[in-house]
């Protein structure tokens, strides 16, 4: 039985019309297109278009690494002390809170991976098709055999199509492995050849990287060729972030640390205290469970997670949560101008020809009368043949928003739009080059006559002229004079911010094959005119400027546009004053790697105009290896080497292409700058969240260590003041949920007015070590055993009065445990509170803000009235009920903690005020990064 391919694909011995025609009926469908209700019946008759996923089941791998982190080996160790010396129970329980982290993990981790696959419905394949005679945008994954579909530069292709018209460069590295660009198109069929090398098919997975050209699909979902030789079965293992790298590299300096501290204590327990060996080997494996901060992935997999869901509803579609830190020490914003820090929304506003200049209204023309004349109908003319856009589609103007812009010019000159006249006379294309700034094509009129319609900036289309029509739409040579007065015009346009097209045309000899290369075509033209369109700003663009300037972030601004076009939209904005540095195309190529560093790190105020999509790589890395941290917005197919370069490739989700949204970190789906700001906002929230986290988390190992430590030092003399199992409880059970609960911690007071921090700043630092261990863990412990020996003192104890079972101090031993297993919580209450902030007063961020943490305290809460109160939990934990006065003593220990860390930070910020007043105006010192800091100035 033949294949789909060998039965609608290979008619042999037919011109390009007729094997055209043979598959279109084979296919039962026609150059319109299909009905939507046809297409729906095929939609259930073939299935959607898709791929099936390949590949084995993933979650056994992903549950097994978290039995063998580092943080779980410590407690395996600890299990395995326990059930060398006999303590079945206790060692039963550590296993249990291995099972119980490891799935917890677990959870999280695969959350976070549905989190970023679950974007993917924000960014489905398009497809254009032309259905019931009107082209519009489906998923692509509707996309049924019958399917006439547009193909437009920028295009990733959906479906493994015959060309039926136009011809389109392809990527076809997906099937092939060759990355060289291959020409495809309606007119060279071919027979006897393999179908990758069909130069009238297109397929699956391939990107098309240049032309236009529509077609008929033959294949879709497996059926396709890419779908056949499975090219999309391998699965690439995700790669572990900077920061997770971090956190496991501080997980086996726990790991190890804790083995030493083991190690030590074990002879000093034996020889310096007399403990027996099997008591050491107990208290070990106690140490080693209260060094062990259990939570410590679960928590940042979610914090993480729960900020690529929040950006998602900002318009930001984060791909891999590796991005999120990396967005918080963006320290260089790359921009666009056009979509990006302006609307893409292009509205003509005035023609310049040798006639002189005319304003456009909304609606009509201003002089009505003048655009009856020759002249404008020539500059209407050439509007709507080079264009591609369409005005008159059922669901409004479809197309860039240049070309629809440049449309409706044309529709206000007279001429004719109406895409299927155009298309019947387009004999070529040469598509919009980016580097040459400039399209073309080959139109064949009424009378048979065959003439080259272009349009471009116009810098890169005067030189290619010769000519100029005058006032009477007569040709006349381009000399110096008429020169000049172009490029006056053109400045004039520009300094108002406008953007610039130049239109010309040549008429070809007759009776000569149209030429198929460029350089043949685009020559020895005539200028028509000039038309100018305004792109006014995007509101809220000046304040998310106002807030990177704040924040420490550059923002350069690199675009294809006129330079003084470029520098009025940046100065309207507030990127640059009136005098930034402006480098043009031609000066850039200039520039050795040297002298471009150079112009980067001395002009804090630059603006790179008419530039290449080369030129954007070669910033990106001049910036990289200068140390920056660098955020590049793209949106054509060329932008990809920049966006895959930067640390953070910014796609454009409106107007990008499949191309560079494949290629990029992270995609806007409103293409708007005040996103990308939002998104560094929310990087630098997180990573501090994270940071407060750690520092949570490490500030209770003190007060889980020391009783050991003094009970081991007193040589038994002081009773061991927490029992393991407490120490497990109060890890899994009371900590893990305000822990969960800092992960939603919104964004302290000033957090945009730092700056970014360093590329190779550790998430954990000296002085978070010692805010945790020696200030607020050291704090918690003094209450907690002070607590402990109120009770047993109380109760008539004495150092070295036995206290086991049995002893008449028994109970009042169970309840001083009590007394500082509840203590350790009421602390952790008060340091909870107190690392919310890392600079400000917990006033300015409110007590409130957090409702997730106000519930977690809450259920924390009521898990220790079940530790402390329940009968089997009291057996198991060796509890007691505590007596309402002593319950009252624990009131304070929240506020204890919370308010000596206040005032912690209350004469840090005192010490930063006093220094910000000996250094020069602008300048801050921030704790957390111990640098100087001075806002970017303005260049002469």
């Amino acid at each position: 039985m033949r294949s789909q391919h060998e039965q609608w694909v290979r008619p042999a011995g037919l011109n390009p019309e007729e094997a055209a025609d043979r598959l279109l009926r084979d296919l039962r469908s026609n150059r319109s297109g299909l009905t939507d209700t046809e297409a729906d019946r095929r939609l259930l008759q073939y299935g959607p278009n898709v791929l099936r996923k390949r590949g084995g089941r993933q979650w056994p791998g992903q549950l097994m690494r978290q039995f063998t982190h580092p943080l779980a080996l410590l407690l395996w160790l600890a299990a395995g002390l326990l059930l060398l010396v006999g303590s079945h129970v206790v060692a039963g329980a550590v296993l249990l809170i291995i099972v119980l982290n490891a799935a917890l993990s677990f959870i999280q981790e695969v959350q976070a991976g549905r989190a970023v696959e679950a974007l993917a419905k924000y960014l489905p394949q398009r497809a254009e098709v032309d259905r019931d005679g009107t082209v519009r945008e489906i998923d692509a994954s509707q996309l049924v055999p019958g399917d006439i579909v547009v193909l437009e530069e920028g295009d990733r292709i959906a479906a493994d199509i015959r060309l039926l018209a136009g011809a389109v460069e392809v990527d076809m590295s997906a099937l092939t492995g060759e990355s060289v660009p291959t020409l495809r198109s309606a007119a060279m069929v071919e027979v006897n050849v393999p179908l990758l090398s069909a130069h009238d098919l297109v397929f699956s997975g391939t990107h098309c990287t240049g032309g236009q050209a529509r077609g008929i699909v033959f294949a879709t979902g497996m059926t396709t060729e890419i779908g056949r030789i499975a090219a999309l079965s391998e699965r690439v293992a995700p790669e572990p972030s900077p920061l997770e790298r971090q956190v496991r590299r501080v997980a086996w300096l726990i790991a190890a640390a804790s083995v030493l501290l083991v190690l030590a204590f074990i002879p000093l327990a034996t020889l310096a205290a007399h403990l027996t060996l099997i008591n050491s080997l107990v208290f070990a494996s106690g140490l080693l469970a209260g060094m062990v901060p259990e939570g410590l992935l679960p928590v940042i997999t979610l914090a993480l997670a729960v900020a690529v869901r929040g950006l998602a509803r900002r318009g930001a579609l984060v791909k891999r949560l590796s991005a999120v830190e990396t967005l918080g020490s963006t320290d260089v914003v790359c921009t666009d101008k056009t979509g990006t820090l302006t609307q893409n929304r292009m509205t003509p506003t005035a023609v310049w020809t040798l006639a002189g200049r005319l304003d456009l209204d909304i609606d009509t023309v201003t002089d009505a009368a003048s655009t009856s004349s020759p002249l404008y109908r020539s500059l209407g003319r050439i509007a709507a043949q080079c264009n591609n856009s369409r005005l008159d589609d059922r669901s409004g103007p479809t197309g860039d928003p240049t070309e629809i812009a440049v449309l409706t010019t044309a529709r206000r000159f007279g001429a004719d739009i109406d895409a299927a006249h155009r298309e019947a006379h387009r004999r070529w294309q040469f598509h919009f080059d980016p580097e040459l700034k400039m399209m073309s094509t080959i139109d064949e009129r009424e009378d048979g006559t065959l003439v080259v319609h272009a349009k471009g900036a116009p810098e890169a289309l005067l030189p290619r002229c010769t000519g100029v029509l005058d006032t009477d739409a007569h040709v006349v040579p381009l000399d110096d004079e008429h020169r000049d007065l172009v490029a006056d015009a053109v400045n004039a346009f520009a300094a108002e911010g406008l953007r610039v097209l130049a239109l010309a045309q040549r008429e070809l000899p007759a009776q000569r094959r149209p030429p198929h290369r460029r350089a043949d075509a685009e020559h020895d033209l005539c200028l028509t005119g000039l038309i100018a369109m305004l792109d006014p700003p995007r509101p809220g663009v000046a304040d998310a400027v106002a807030s990177c300037r704040t924040a420490g972030i550059r923002i350069i601004v690199i675009t294809g546009d006129h330079p003084l076009t470029a520098a009025a939209i940046a100065e309207s904005v507030g990127i640059t004053g009136p005098d930034p540095t402006v480098v043009t195309g031609e000066q850039f190529d200039r520039l050795g790697e040297s002298d471009l560093a150079a112009l980067i790190r001395d002009r804090p105020e630059i603006i790179f105009a008419r530039a290449t999509p080369e030129a954007k790589l070669h910033i990106a890395e001049a910036l990289r290896a200068d140390g920056h941290v660098v955020a590049m917005t793209g949106d054509g197919v060329n932008d990809a080497p920049a966006l895959h370069r930067a640390d953070i490739g910014v796609a454009m989700g409106r107007s990008g292409t499949d191309v560079a949204r494949e290629a990029a970190t992270m995609v806007l789906t409103d293409d708007d700058f005040s996103s990308i700001v939002a998104a560094v906002r929310a990087g630098r929230r997180i990573y501090d969240n994270v940071r407060k986290f750690i520092i949570y988390i490490f500030a209770h190992a003190t007060p889980e260590t020391v009783p050991f430590l003094v009970f081991a030092l007193s040589g038994g003399a002081i009773p061991l003041p927490l029992t393991i199992l407490q120490i497990l409880a109060f890890d899994v059970g009371s900590e893990t949920l305000p822990a969960l609960a800092l992960s939603r911690e919104p964004a302290e007071p000033g957090i945009m007015t730092r700056p970014p921090r360093p590329r190779n700043e550790g998430v954990i630092r000296r002085s978070m070590l010692i805010r945790a261990w020696l200030f607020l863990g050291l704090i918690v412990t003094i209450l907690q055993l002070a607590g402990f020996f109120y009770v047993l003192h109380t109760a008539g104890w004495r150092p070295g009065m036995p206290t086991g079972p049995g002893t008449p101090l028994h109970h009042a031993y169970t309840q001083a445990t009590t007394m500082a297993f509840l203590g350790m919580i009421a602390g952790q209450i008060g340091t909870v509170f107190a690392v919310r902030t890392q600079y400000a007063s917990l006033r300015s961020v409110g007590v409130f803000s957090n409702r997730y943490l106000l519930g977690a305290i809450a259920a924390e809460i009521a898990l220790a009235a079940v530790f402390v109160y329940t009968r089997p939990l009291q057996v198991l934990l060796g509890t007691s009920a505590l007596p309402v006065r002593d319950l009252a003593l624990l009131l304070p220990f929240p506020i204890i903690v919370w308010g000596a860390d206040e005032l912690r930070r209350y004469l840090n910020r005192r010490r930063i005020t006093a220094g910000a007043r000996s250094r020069p105006e602008g300048a801050a010192e921030w704790p957390e990064s111990g640098r100087h800091f001075a806002p970017p100035t303005r260049s002469g």
